[in-house]
């Protein structure tokens, strides 16, 4: 229930979702005495926000460009309410072309692709941004690099959706071939035996044992593609692939290859990540927005960050959120340990 306004007539905020944003995002803002005969308005941090909808119970605000970490204040006429602390994501890298999840090693280091568009050759394929934010080229010469995945070496899998390749790169950035053959490769994930898994664009995935033999692990339907995979802490391959449609399913196989659905009702989900409580976070549109959607352990979902255009995600050992637009990555402070590495 909506609280009431205080006895000095100021705003109150009862609750504010999502958790997070980033630029470009929308927080929900709840409670009453939000706004009287004016427009409220609305700050994060020193920073304006623009109103998408105004009433005195409920205010949708999209987050600015130069809004960081911060609080959130509403001003009715000449009183405000108290502040309301907000996740928000901070730019650390941009020029980017990534087309999936971020990789994160076990310092911290991020590593993400230069992708580019089908069969584009670009003068970098991975970069690789430091923990003082700095990037530079970690990888060259794989057209099309799309997935990416550490080892429990610290060796970096890169896959080419343009060969079929996956590439290997060692910490100096050297990169040599893995293994090849495997379609249109996009998604790729290592399991608790070490095992790799990549997914192709046809459904198919692909398990790659520790001495390289290749199996058919698990076909999807023909119009599902294989293009995102994670792990979850029950040994299942969790899989997703945006398609046209507004109702996209989230896939889950067993370890024996048997195929089932785990949610349906999501657009165009991308990247997934876990958490180490066991929480799936997917970059997907959910009830019509754009954003990061998380899942409970009864499946149910809610919008945990707001954004547009974000294609993966990724934690880090420092327990933020590494988000991948499709040209920049954000830090979002969220205090969140991710699953670690099987």
């Amino acid at each position: 229930m909506a609280s009431k306004k205080d006895s000095n007539g100021r705003p109150q905020i009862s609750r504010v979702t999502p958790e997070a944003a980033i630029p470009g995002g929308e927080f929900q803002i709840r409670g009453a005495g939000l706004a009287r005969a004016d427009r409220p308005h609305v700050t994060i941090g020193d920073v304006e926000a623009p109103i998408v909808i105004g009433s005195d119970s409920y205010v949708i605000v999209r987050v600015p460009e130069g809004a960081s970490q911060g609080e959130l204040v509403v001003a009715a006429g000449n009183q405000t309410s108290q502040a309301w602390t907000c996740d928000i994501g901070i730019q650390i890298a941009d020029s980017l072309y990534p087309v999936g999840n971020p990789a994160v090693d076990s310092l911290g280091n991020v590593f993400v692709t230069f992708s580019g568009s089908r069969g584009q050759k670009t003068p970098v394929s991975v970069y690789k941004i430091d923990l003082n934010y700095q990037s530079r080229p970690f990888a060259s010469d794989i057209m099309n690099a799309t997935g990416l995945a550490f080892d429990r070496d610290g060796t970096l899998l890169i896959s080419s959706r343009y060969d079929g390749i996956i590439y290997q790169a060692t910490q100096a950035g050297s990169v040599s071939t893995y293994v090849e053959g495997m379609g249109v490769a996009t998604g790729i994930a290592f399991d608790g035996d070490e095992n790799l898994y990549v997914g192709d664009r046809s459904g198919t995935i692909f398990k790659i044992g520790r001495s390289r033999q290749i199996y058919v692990f698990a076909t999807l339907e023909p119009s599902i593609a294989a293009y995102h995979l994670a792990f979850g802490g029950d040994g299942y391959l969790y899989v997703s692939g945006p398609t046209t449609s507004s109702f996209d399913a989230i896939h889950r196989i067993s370890p024996a290859g048997e195929v089932e659905t785990y949610y349906r009702g999501l657009g165009r989900p991308q990247g997934l990540a876990f958490d180490d409580e066991g929480r799936l976070y997917v970059a997907a549109s959910f009830g019509g927005r754009r954003g990061v959607v998380r899942f409970d352990h009864n499946r149910n979902p809610e919008l945990f960050l707001s954004g547009p255009g974000i294609v993966g995600l990724a934690f880090t050992p420092s327990h933020a959120l590494m988000v991948c637009t499709n040209n920049a990555l954000f830090r979002v402070d969220v205090g969140i340990a991710g699953r670690p590495l099987p």
